[in-house]
């Protein structure tokens, strides 16, 4: 990761990072593993064109649209033995949607429940109820639609404590100075997950069938969750074998945050905070174009451009490779900004904003005057994906700068609106294209667009990059 002068290179906050991304990564592979294997569950019936009442993944879920050429080989190749189900498109739709509603209801209580208890003990029991219950859908699958649904709901509750959990660790253990780079490492674990999970998983289905893609990746979570209980530690404090240079660094440049908060929140105070709800308003807009991308843009080429993602496996998997790597270039960038001191913490975070919402925005407004050619749309396609991830420089962490005591909590809070834009945005769409299909598209990305400016715009008046008076620890909370 590259570490403060003060400290050797091969530092434990960067042993931390490598370790986040693992379990992120297994994370990710776990979620999407269903809209990849439901390929070989159910006979020639999938969706190929399925747009979804939601997203997928709260990073790179694209799994059904864009799973390459194995996919199609997985169909007709699987092992007899392997049950089958006849489910509709429309059933599908609702089981791979099923898993967000669960989401959505168990990331403020999850950096809620971090705050107090750590966020160690949090995410690895998140990570390893993800696993188990993975091991199981099989089983349900062949109880039943009902049960799967069920499952996947169950999943969505488990997996929701993650990433907020995530960031109350960060808030203990990253130097505000290594923040951007430390955090945006972790992350790119998500993309590297989804990326990784889609092409093993359709050799698993192809070889093995498809209820071996649930018991290889359920077992490889469980194990994996006992090295995060032995590798982990909540703070610098507590870590046995941390150096005293690096634990006498990290805890002196955080010495002004305070300690995790208690049972109760400023909540009327975080209400009336004009820089979190600028985070919140900008990442509900950021989100609405990202899971338009995801879960639209394949329909849109398939319906409009005559054009199938699935022949090309490089081009459906450029996206992935595009959005892990510029997470990581992001944060090293930010990092370097900040360290000479070139821009101020708000500046960089806002500087990050722009480039990752304005930019992407832009690309979705070209779209529909290039005409017919589908390779420069996957090249925007692309290319929006891949300059989004600029925003896990700014938005995405910027609930630290402002609040470190709450900001699982806070990302909690900011994530759920950023899942119900992922619920709206492909609904929207639907609506506005099933009236007229070219200016329905047009509309679509218009809107996208025009929501990503707003919410820029309201970001860049009234973000902050300094701690809130409310979010010290010195201010008493009534």
């Amino acid at each position: 990761c590259g570490c403060s002068p003060s400290t050797e290179r091969c530092s434990t906050r960067c042993g931390l990072a490598l370790v986040l991304h693992v379990s992120l990564f297994v994370a990710y592979a776990l979620r999407v593993s269903l809209s990849i294997a439901i390929v070989a569950m159910t006979d020639s019936s999938h969706p190929h064109n399925w747009s979804g009442s939601a997203p997928r993944g709260s990073y790179p879920g694209f799994a059904q649209e864009v799973s390459g050429k194995q996919m199609q080989i997985t169909e007709r190749h699987f092992p007899g033995s392997v049950p089958m189900y006849n489910w509709s498109a429309e059933t599908q739709g609702i089981i791979l949607s099923s898993f967000f509603y669960g989401y959505s209801l168990t990331q403020a209580l999850g950096g809620y429940c971090s705050g107090l208890f750590g966020g160690k003990p949090i995410l690895g029991s998140g990570l390893l109820l993800s696993s188990v219950l993975t091991l199981l859908v099989p089983q349900a699958a062949e109880l039943g639609v009902s049960f799967l649904i069920g499952l996947q709901v169950l999943l969505g509750l488990a997996e929701g404590v993650i990433f907020p959990a995530q960031y109350t660790l960060w808030a203990k253990w990253a130097p505000p100075l290594e923040r951007s780079r430390l955090m945006n490492v972790a992350d790119a674990g998500c993309t590297f997950g989804t990326f990784v999970a889609l092409l093993v998983a359709g050799i698993i289905c192809q070889s093995l069938g498809w209820p071996f893609v649930f018991y290889i990746f359920g077992g490889v979570g469980c194990a994996w969750c006992l090295c995060w209980f032995l590798l982990v530690y909540e703070d610098p404090a507590h870590h046995p074998w941390i150096s005293a240079g690096e634990q006498e660094y990290i805890m002196s440049s955080l010495a002004h945050q305070g300690s995790s908060h208690g049972r109760s929140l400023p909540l009327v105070a975080m209400a009336k905070s004009l820089p979190l709800w600028a985070i919140t308003i900008a990442c509900f807009c950021t989100d609405w174009l990202f899971y338009m991308l995801l879960t639209s843009m394949p329909t849109f080429m398939s319906n409009v451009l005559h054009f199938d993602l699935r022949e090309n496996g490089l081009l459906s998997s450029l996206p992935y490779i595009g959005n892990g790597l510029g997470h990581i270039l992001a944060g090293l960038l930010a990092d370097f900004l900040l360290a000479k001191r070139v821009l101020g913490t708000a500046a960089v975070r806002k500087l990050f904003s722009a480039l990752g919402m304005l930019l992407p925005a832009v690309c979705l407004v070209a779209v529909p005057y290039i005409g017919c050619s589908s390779t420069v749309v996957v090249v925007l396609l692309t290319l929006a994906l891949t300059i989004i991830s600029m925003t896990g420089a700014g938005i995405n962490i910027n609930h630290i700068d402002i609040a470190p005591r709450y900001a699982g909590f806070l990302l909690g809070i900011t994530n759920t609106f950023g899942i119900v834009a992922g619920i709206i945005a492909p609904t929207a769409v639907g609506l506005l294209v099933s009236q007229d299909l070219q200016n329905g598209w047009r509309n679509a990305f218009f809107l996208s667009a025009a929501l990503n400016l707003f919410g820029l715009i309201f970001y860049i008046a009234f973000g902050s990059g300094t701690v809130q008076d409310w979010a010290r620890e010195d201010a008493a909370v009534q």
